[in-house]
């Protein structure tokens, strides 16, 4: 069989044409920020996915449980650019695996969303006179310790990235300059809430030397899937929620790190 030179010439060109249409798509998802949040595979984590995805960064986006976060898989199989992995932030050996796996590779955007919510509708296990205590350790692991774990171990990964911005979802009830929300119960909530404050106010004064800008989000009340049915007046949908917290996020500076601010652009003293 007898190839023609013209042939092995469109062939090549072929191949050519393709590797820089890959080395095209490379370049263009390199030059995007990325952002990574845990908790995506619902409620603010989710939004937050969704909106950073139409934005056009590279969303990593994080769950327990990949196999039963189907919005979140079918985000990632409409959009090349979001990338969906495995994480339970208690889990120290999840946490050095995705370490392992990004080492090297700028986040812009640090989101720790993943936590444990305030039950409205089983109120009793955290009411003073009737405290559950043995409920104290998973709130404290999963939404203060895990938070402070993950955001040491991808910490030079903000430090390198063009932004260096990290976030926690925090509430007012964790807030001693809100009256712990004017509300009452809620103790493991209100203390973890608090204790994440604190911590992310310490790596905000650890994190200024290099740039790196700490916000905690005060997402208000979220209509989000856990309380949906609750009633709770001032509720906001989760749009607003989170296209205010996105834009809080965009405008942040360093003079800011350490604040807690509102969905609002209102600031919220500790």
């Amino acid at each position: 069989m007898t190839i023609s030179r013209r042939s092995v010439l469109a062939t090549s060109a072929a191949g050519l044409a393709v590797a820089a249409a890959a080395g095209g798509a490379e370049a263009a998802q390199a030059a995007s920020p990325t952002v990574l949040i845990t908790g995506a595979n619902r409620g603010i984590g989710l939004g937050f996915a969704k909106d950073y995805a139409a934005k056009g960064w590279n969303v990593i986006a994080t769950t327990r449980k990949p196999e039963d976060a189907q919005e979140l898989k079918k985000l990632a199989a409409a959009n090349k650019k979001v990338v969906v992995e495995k994480l339970d932030v208690t889990n120290a050996a999840d946490i050095a695996a995705l370490a392992a796996k990004y080492k090297g590779k700028p986040i812009d955007l640090l989101i720790n969303n993943a936590g444990i919510v305030n039950d409205f509708m089983n109120p009793k296990p955290q009411s003073f006179g009737t405290l559950d205590h043995k409920m104290a350790d998973d709130f404290m692991h999963t939404n203060v310790l895990g938070p402070l774990q993950l955001t040491e171990a991808l910490y030079e990964n903000v430090k390198m990235s063009e932004q260096k911005k990290i976030a926690a979802v925090t509430s007012l009830a964790g807030v001693h300059g809100a009256n712990y929300g004017m509300v009452p119960g809620g103790y493991w909530y209100k203390l973890s809430k608090a204790a994440l404050n604190a911590a992310m106010a310490n790596i905000a004064t650890d994190g200024k030397k290099d740039g790196v800008i700490v916000i905690l989000l005060s997402p208000g009340q979220v209509r989000v899937e856990k309380i949906a049915n609750a009633r709770i007046s001032g509720m906001i949908e989760t749009p607003e929620a989170i296209g205010g917290m996105t834009k809080v996020l965009e405008n942040a500076t360093l003079a800011e790190s350490g604040s807690i601010i509102r969905y609002n652009g209102e600031k919220q003293p500790f």
